[in-house]
């Protein structure tokens, strides 16, 4: 017994053994492999939804601050038990969250900025608990000083937060991008991996039915229609013990062993085909994270400017001039707050630019002379919002605004064979070739979207170029053109014709 288990060799286990083993070693292999992929893609996922956590929680801090500073200012409004217990409950709440933040000596800038946060947060609670107490005592004079120390603090810690989110973006999307090229080779090792599976199954199959075919001529027909393709044909069934019986039904083993592993290679394309299309949704949040960062860029400064420009004609003027103003810069800032993250049509665009033209010729006594020639029929076509005005705006700032003749800024929108031609022209101070080269490449590191002036709504010609591109996944859609120096500037933009 002994003798004969040590000249036992792979020939003599029986074929059945044989079919068992290599379905088992394929179905482990596959198993494996579709394991880490499977774990390779729930990393990627798990490391994708935490590049945004922290903005997320900056955003959650900046409105429990809001939440805080409301509930002070309601108490000291109306005095009572319920705006008193929001204010506690509303300070409890950012405290927490202040205690996420860094609180240590670093150089790092975004940690830096988070422990100078931290502790003006904490000179900020501090005046917002004095105008508290001193309204309990009704020290009126103590807690509007308090309040008044409290609401600017309130602006630097809002500008602050805003400051670091913007940080904690940019490093995010670096991140993002990391990933997205992590994503890309995981199809093309699937792949390889499926070929590699085939090429070690056609190697097992071969080397099985060379062991069938060649002691048994008699099976050689039913193994040639195998071979052909056709895994439905079997062997009469037999109920014999000796070798030919044991071959036959092995056989019929081996033919059930390749439908099942048509199945698993069908199985595994269709999980390739899932790979790629998560590939290609994460292509396209990444694509709406672009779009969404780019449409949310506006300077504040431009509003608190603008408003200032309101107060004093108002005090210049009578109501009438004043409401007229004023309804025009609620008009211009509410079609910003709500467009921000949606497209528009071109009349609403050509609204908002009618609107930033007349706030302009306010503040800066009717200087901006705007002619606009309007089709009237392609006004209803829908375009990424605000990418009028921000080329209208750079030809007020760069193109008109200090030169020694009357200013002119022309709008054409009109059809043109399937197209949309939109043209803002000037006759201003014209942009030198290598100027417009930059900027339409993108190489003009010294863009007003590094560091917007305070009369700009913050967003350039590399912005609308930028959201043009995505939302129409084209490139070449804006056209510069400059006589030079002192012969003015008209940027065309061309897009589809639809509705």
């Amino acid at each position: 017994m002994s003798k004969k288990r040590q000249g036992l060799h792979w020939q003599d286990i029986p074929l059945t053994t044989k079919v068992l083993l290599m379905v088992t070693l394929v179905t482990l292999l596959m198993f494996f492999a579709n394991l880490i992929l499977y774990l390779q893609v729930n990393r990627l996922t798990e490391r994708l939804q935490q590049v945004y956590t922290s903005n997320i929680s900056l955003t959650e801090l900046s409105e429990t601050l809001d939440d805080v500073h409301t509930n002070t200012y309601n108490y000291l409004l109306v005095k009572s038990s319920d705006t008193l217990e929001s204010y506690y409950k509303s300070e409890e709440d950012y405290r927490s969250l202040l205690s996420g933040l860094n609180d240590t000596v670093t150089d790092n800038p975004v940690m830096l900025l988070e422990k100078n946060i931290r502790r003006m947060s904490e000179s900020y609670l501090k005046e917002t608990e004095n105008a508290i107490t001193y309204k309990r005592g009704r020290n009126v004079e103590k807690y509007r000083q308090s309040f008044s120390n409290a609401g600017r603090l309130y602006e630097y810690l809002n500008t602050w937060i805003d400051e670091l989110n913007n940080r904690q973006f940019r490093n995010n999307s670096d991140s993002f991008v990391s990933l997205q090229r992590a994503v890309r080779p995981m199809a093309a090792v699937s792949t390889a991996l499926i070929m590699v599976m085939m090429g070690v199954n056609t190697l097992m199959l071969y080397f099985m039915l060379r062991g069938i075919v060649r002691p048994l001529s008699d099976l050689a027909t039913t193994a040639r229609i195998v071979g052909e393709g056709n895994f439905h044909v079997k062997m009469p069934p037999t109920d014999s013990r000796d070798e030919v019986g044991v071959v036959t039904r092995t056989f019929n083993t081996m033919v059930s062993s390749l439908e099942d592993y048509m199945r698993l290679s069908r199985e595994n394309l269709e999980k390739e085909q899932q790979m790629k299309e998560r590939q290609l949704m994460m292509e396209a949040s990444l694509k709406e994270a672009q779009l969404k960062y780019l449409q949310s860029q506006i300077n504040p400064h431009f509003l608190f400017n603008s408003l200032n420009a309101g107060a004093q004609l108002a005090m210049m003027e009578d109501a009438e001039q004043t409401s007229i103003f004023v309804q025009r810069m609620a008009d211009f800032f509410r079609y910003n707050v709500k467009k921000g993250t949606e497209d528009a049509t071109l009349q609403e665009e050509v609204e908002a630019v009618e609107n930033y033209i007349y706030i302009l010729n306010v503040r800066f006594a009717g200087d901006i002379h705007f002619y606009k020639e309007i089709d009237e029929s392609v006004l209803s076509c829908r375009v990424p919002s605000m990418i009028l005005q921000p080329v209208v705006e750079n030809a007020v700032t760069h193109g008109i605004r200090n030169i020694e003749w009357e200013g002119r800024i022309d709008l054409t929108v009109a059809g043109e064979d399937g197209m949309i031609r939109i043209s803002v022209k000037d006759n201003g101070k014209g942009i030198a070739p290598e100027k417009i080269r930059e900027i339409l490449s993108g190489e003009d590191g010294r863009n007003e979207e590094v560091m917007p002036s305070q009369d700009s709504t913050g967003i350039g010609l590399r912005n609308v170029i930028r959201r043009l591109e995505l939302y129409y996944e084209k490139t070449g859609l804006m056209e510069i053109l400059s006589g030079g120096e002192n012969q003015g500037t008209e940027v065309i933009i061309r897009i589809p014709w639809n509705t």
